[in-house]
């Protein structure tokens, strides 16, 4: 126990330790733990094959103290010397009868209390006589005097408010996306103009130099056209004068040879 005692300190001071585990580490008493731990306020002792709690260390601030799956049978006035301790633990030790459970009645602020698997449960009205015993008691092995069952942890910090940096996060992640402030609209505003209104005018800008665009090419065409139609009139205008004038060469020649023959006539 000791050498897992200097293990779990890590080079820190005893009185500066709140909250110390010591499962599975085993010894049959308490060895190495001492009164220099009077910050402590969580002490984990599960499965370490205790026997007796003699020399348990005077733990002022102690508040729980787990002792399950043990083989403690009493001794339980060796806690005394921890008065504010509010949350006990002997599930599965060999405690089996209400006498030895008599030390107990010295914690005021015991709230929480533990005897699952100990053959005191056994005794007749057992639950009654436990709650009787110890007026503090809120919650006898998980359930109260109305046999109405304890919250978990979890259950006690979202009463008292207290709630994980994970569920914080998905909150402020459920409220971005109802308020869109995740930046994925698209009319996220950017000063008085939104993004989208600049966009459209943009595009309204572009589509209408693209008409005047168009516009400028068609007239260009029709000029175009213009030009091809007259050339195509001055073309088929020359076309006709040279035929006409072939013909009239033709009519000439044909002339002059009917005068030669009727004179060679």
């Amino acid at each position: 126990m000791e050498k897992r005692i200097d293990l779990e300190r890590r080079a820190r001071k005893a009185n500066q330790i709140t909250d110390l585990n010591l499962d599975n580490c085993r010894s049959t008493s308490i060895v190495g733990l001492t009164d220099e731990y009077t910050a402590l306020e969580s002490l984990s002792l599960i499965n370490v094959g205790l026997t007796t709690l003699k020399g348990f260390p005077k733990l002022p601030n102690l508040k729980k103290l787990e002792l399950s799956d043990n083989r403690i049978s009493n001794g339980l006035n060796y806690l005394c010397t921890s008065p504010k301790l509010q949350y006990l633990n002997l599930s599965g030790n060999k405690i089996k009868d209400l006498e030895a459970l008599k030390p107990l009645e010295e914690f005021k602020h015991l709230a929480v209390l533990d005897l699952f698997n100990n053959e005191a449960t056994q005794i007749e009205n057992y639950r009654e006589k436990i709650f009787e015993m110890l007026p503090s008691l809120k919650f006898l092995d998980g359930f109260d005097c109305n046999d109405v069952e304890a919250p978990s942890e979890g259950d006690d910090d979202e009463e008292n408010g207290n709630y994980s940096e994970e569920e914080d996060s998905e909150a402020e992640s459920c409220e971005n996306d109802e308020d869109g402030s995740d930046g994925s609209d698209n009319s996220v505003s950017t000063g008085d103009v939104s993004l989208s209104e600049v966009y459209n005018d943009d595009l309204e800008e572009d589509e209408g130099e693209w008409d005047e665009e168009n516009a400028e090419n068609d007239e260009d065409d029709d000029d175009e056209d213009d030009f091809s139609d007259e050339d195509e009139a001055n073309d088929s205008a020359v076309v006709n004068s040279d035929k006409a004038e072939d013909n009239a060469a033709g009519v000439e020649e044909s002339q002059a040879r009917g005068k030669k023959r009727k004179h060679e006539g």
